[in-house]
């Protein structure tokens, strides 16, 4: 039924420019005395428009049929394309995006934003979700894929969200507790995330180092006493 339709479509338009160029031209203005300009021919831009129109007909109908060829898309590295991102805060930013992607599908559509910020605590109207989408939708599908998502907190980050917003209030509320902490502004916020970043590997390395210690002790311990058991069974011969 779709196939169809864009045939009879694309037929319309071929028997719209043939009527079009049936029409009779205006005649032409003088000239002045001198020589005249080359010019592009003025069925250029149509030509072109018409064969860009042809070719998205043309692909909706392979689409349709199933015989259209996958484009191939830029594969998304989160951890090149966000450096000030530490491995650690994107692995719980995009546990935070599975949580609320219910459909599975890569993505969050208005209605899992509408569930995401009132288990948030901080409810949108229907446009002002609309406006949250809009503000990080690089591909204008009217949903947030996870490079979006981040793209909200690298925004908040640079302090580039309104203060009120609900992508400044997602930031916040996705990330800490505001009933103890406070609402503080996203920059503070990463810059407090950072610093609780490098304290926790601090104490997780001297725990190691503490550990490392321990055993060696223990491994020392235990080769003085199998030594002086050894020493012990040749005086006992």
């Amino acid at each position: 039924m779709a196939s169809q339709e864009l045939a009879l479509k694309l037929q319309r338009r071929l028997q719209w420019e043939e009527a079009e160029e049936g029409r009779p031209q205006p005649a032409p203005r003088a000239l002045a005395a001198r020589e005249p300009e080359s010019e592009s021919p003025a069925w250029a831009p149509t030509a072109c428009a018409d064969a860009e129109l042809s070719a998205q007909l043309t692909r909706r109908l392979d689409i349709n049929e199933g015989t259209a060829r996958p484009r191939r898309c830029k594969v998304f590295n989160p951890y090149t394309e966000f450096p000030e991102f530490s491995r650690r805060l994107i692995k719980d930013l995009e546990s935070k995006f599975k949580l609320y992607d219910a459909g599975r599908d890569g993505f969050i559509d208005l209605m899992e934003l509408k569930l995401m910020m009132e288990k948030l605590g901080a409810p949108q109207t229907h446009l002002g979700l609309k406006n949250m989408i809009k503000e990080v939708d690089e591909d204008f599908d009217g949903q947030l894929s996870f490079r979006e998502f981040l793209l909200i907190f690298h925004k908040a980050a640079a302090g580039e969200l309104e203060e009120d917003s609900g992508l400044m209030a997602l930031a916040k509320l996705s990330e800490i507790d505001v009933a103890q902490e406070g609402v503080k502004g996203a920059k503070d916020f990463f810059e407090a995330k950072v610093q609780a970043l490098s304290c926790a590997s601090k104490f997780e390395a001297e725990l190691k180092a503490e550990q490392d210690e321990r055993k060696r002790e223990e491994e020392k311990r235990r080769l003085r006493q199998a030594a002086f058991r050894e020493l012990k069974a040749a005086f006992s011969t």
